[in-house]
């Protein structure tokens, strides 16, 4: 019997490809990035089985135990959560992107990183595209800054954006979405050198169509997939 993950998971999968399509673009454009925040290995497994191939997680130490017991099967890691400089170390040796690069000082500790793992590691910058006091990240303001700084990283690859729009209705966070697309498509004219903007990580469960609608090419989905976190 498919189980509701697998199910839930190929629905999600229907949604991105029809609201690409809606936009103008290529299903295959948007990855979809599994949430998997507090839902055990055996969760993820199922997703997997049922297609996935890129995994969320916000911390260091769920990561690191649930890619030990899903060491077998082939999945991306992405660090979607916010990156303590403490968990710097292992995020760089188990991360194929880590989403939350929130300022000069972690992309330093980052580059730091990759430079003792003889290694580039990829990354996207965070964007406080709300400005809001609650929220990490980059202020629109100070992005273009933050990437002349990263792009003297030899040791560090600005792959792209990432935020978190301000809380509210899916137009709303529309509204947030289309800022960063415009703060990406002005700042990828610089041609810095380690910095390629390709990347738009945005969009969850409540948004993710009208993220793809302003250009996501990661969307972070955990309870369209797993259901609701207890």
């Amino acid at each position: 019997m498919i189980s509701a993950v697998e199910d839930r998971y190929r629905a999600v999968v229907e949604r991105v490809a029809a609201a690409a399509l809606r936009s103008g673009r290529r299903p295959e454009a948007v990855t979809i990035v599994v949430a998997a925040k507090t839902f055990d290995a055996d969760a993820v497994r199922r997703a997997v089985g049922a297609g996935a191939a890129d995994v969320g997680e916000n911390y260091v130490q769920e990561a690191r135990i649930k890619a030990r017991q899903l060491a077998p099967l082939s999945i991306r890691w992405h660090m979607i959560g916010r990156l303590q400089r403490n968990k710097v170390k292992p995020a760089v040796s188990l991360f194929h992107l880590i989403h939350s690069v929130d300022g000069i000082e972690l992309a330093r500790a980052v580059d730091r990183a990759g430079e003792q793992a003889a290694t580039t590691v990829p990354c996207l910058i965070e964007v406080n595209v709300g400005a809001e006091r609650t929220k990490v990240g980059v202020a629109p303001e100070a992005l273009h800054e933050m990437l002349d700084a990263a792009s003297r990283l030899s040791h560090l690859q600005v792959r792209g954006l990432m935020a978190l729009p301000p809380p509210g209705s899916a137009t709303e966070s529309r509204r947030g979405f289309a800022r960063l697309r415009a703060l990406r498509d002005r700042l990828d004219d610089l041609r810095l050198p380690n910095v390629q903007l390709k990347e738009l990580s945005m969009g969850m469960s409540s948004d993710f169509e009208e993220a793809i609608a302003e250009g996501a090419t990661l969307v972070r989905i955990g309870t369209a997939i797993f259901g609701p976190r207890t």
